[in-house]
């Protein structure tokens, strides 16, 4: 072990970059052996398992993604923030589409809890601080939002608009438009 450095945060770092590289439903433990040249019983100090392994990516995705987040709204609201944390979560998937994918695992209570995930939800409620909304229509807006983001990204990553015009960041930014539009004349229930 010592010869090659084996690290959990070398391993979740090179498990990432595999996820990028072949999808992150092909990550195992088996796999990210072979990429160091050693057998896999030298990589259970670290990881578990294959599942362990997929975990430890989830958190260095959703670490990542808040940290790139808190960045973009530092000094922003309303449509200018919910616009730059749209865009981190898209440049986020179309630069590591492996790590966004492990983003979306998903994670037992306990380990969600102690994740970024709730830095997360806390930078969305941020935003639509900006918006007016109190509860419940906050949290109804920060699931359109989830929702929306992540499967709009999901038809891009995966092909779904590149057979017509217009340009998909046309529809990107209209998508956002169409948003802000909507959070600012919320509808009453």
């Amino acid at each position: 072990m010592a010869r090659v450095g084996l690290t959990t945060e070398r391993l979740t770092r090179s498990g990432a970059e595999l996820a990028d590289e072949v999808g992150f439903d092909q990550v195992t433990v088996s796999e990210l052996a072979r990429r160091f040249d050693v057998k896999v019983a030298s990589l259970y100090s670290h990881v578990k398992n294959s599942h362990d392994l997929k975990t430890k990516i989830a958190l260095l995705a959703l670490a990542e993604l808040a940290d790139r987040g808190s960045a973009a709204l530092a000094g922003r609201a309303g449509k200018d923030a919910l616009t730059a944390f749209a865009n981190v979560y898209r440049d986020y998937a179309r630069e590591h589409p492996g790590r966004y994918a492990a983003a979306q695992l998903r994670l037992d209570p306990e380990t969600a809890a102690a994740s970024a995930g709730g830095r997360h939800a806390q930078m969305t409620r941020a935003i639509l601080r900006g918006y007016d909304l109190t509860e419940p229509d906050q949290t109804h807006a920060v699931r359109l939002l989830g929702s929306v983001f992540h499967g709009y990204i999901s038809l891009e990553l995966g092909g779904g608009f590149s057979h017509s015009a217009p340009d998909t960041q046309e529809t990107w930014t209209r998508t956002l438009d169409a948003l802000d539009a909507l959070l600012r004349n919320w509808p009453a229930p």
